[in-house]
């Protein structure tokens, strides 16, 4: 079957699942309807906040469908009325099996990890938390399990010291978008073996739950790498933090890891008070390059300490 005449049910709701969905329609694939979540108010003026993939699919007219529940029956009516070959679902939420195991070739997710490691909500974050120095993509179909399912392709991409979670991200949406286009053509040519990821285990599996505050804190007596990938895995959101006073906290975007022997305290700062910030870590001192005050704007160190003075006088914790 020509790739372009199946019928093609499409999910999602970030940036990340726009740039796939823009390649589908800009190739020529037959999109038959968009699903994202509903409109949210948002923000002081309480201002309807539409998902990126609504406004995308909005520019170039497709139907949108934005149920609140996903086993409503009116929108169980409506998605099987789409008579759907293939399902696509790229950063969207848990479909119901009702949903995922109507379309007539199965319905697949595009997943910014190498699977099975890295199932979850932040597959991106934890990879560089963790310090890994490859990651990638995966195209899988849906099962009753959460990330379980048999795979259909995967590409990696090397993750850089200078990497964080913004720039890995962009990586990963641009090969993401490839690999879907590559999918969706092998599945209508019948050229393509899934693989169950049981078969493909090695070693420990690391999970990547949902990313929470107490996650993002700093914890200083930790080495001088594992701070720098924390605030990697973590920049330029939500960010690493960590608190400079009972009513002061920092987040911290950027930090070279200064190896060497320092006789003080993890979390003490050292400065010449003009143009570097230093925090002494386990093996040496981290060197804050960007950071923002709870209340002020993201700024460099070097701009920072012209309004902040004695800043030594303080400790992170």
């Amino acid at each position: 079957m020509n790739s372009k005449d199946l019928r093609i049910v499409y999910m999602g709701t970030p940036d990340f699942a726009v740039a796939p969905l823009k390649a589908l329609v800009e190739g020529g694939y037959n999109i038959v309807a968009v699903v994202t979540t509903p409109d949210k108010p948002s923000g002081r003026g309480l201002k309807v906040n539409e998902s990126a993939v609504k406004r995308y699919a909005m520019e170039v007219g497709l139907p949108i469908l934005q149920p609140v529940r996903l086993r409503d029956e009116e929108f169980v009516e409506a998605f099987k009325a789409l008579n759907a070959d293939l399902g696509i679902v790229i950063a969207f939420r848990m479909l119901p099996e009702i949903i995922w195991a109507e379309p007539r070739l199965g319905t697949f997710n595009l997943h910014a990890s190498l699977l099975p490691q890295y199932r979850g909500a932040a597959p991106i974050n934890r990879a560089i938390m963790n310090g890994e120095t490859v990651a990638g993509v995966t195209t899988f179909l849906l099962n009753p399990r959460i990330d379980e399912g048999a795979v259909l392709g995967q590409e990696k991409v090397e993750i850089e010291p200078c990497d964080n979670v913004g720039t890995l991200h962009d990586k990963l949406m641009s090969v993401g978008v490839d690999l879907v286009l590559e999918t969706v053509d092998k599945i209508a040519a019948g050229d393509i073996t899934p693989i169950e990821q049981e078969a493909m285990m090695e070693g420990e599996l690391k999970p990547a739950p949902k990313i929470f505050k107490e996650d993002c804190h700093i914890d200083f007596s930790l080495t001088g790498k594992e701070v720098q990938n924390l605030v990697r895995g973590l920049s330029p959101y939500p960010a690493a933090w960590a608190q400079l006073t009972e009513s002061l906290t920092a987040k911290i975007f950027e930090v070279e890891f200064l190896p060497g022997a320092v006789e003080c305290e993890p979390g003490t700062i050292l400065s010449d008070e003009r143009k570097y910030i230093h925090v002494a870590v386990a093996d040496g001192l981290v060197n804050i390059k960007e950071l923002q005050l709870s209340g002020k704007k993201r700024m460099t160190a070097e701009e920072l300490l012209r309004g902040f003075r004695n800043i030594t006088s303080y400790k992170f914790s």
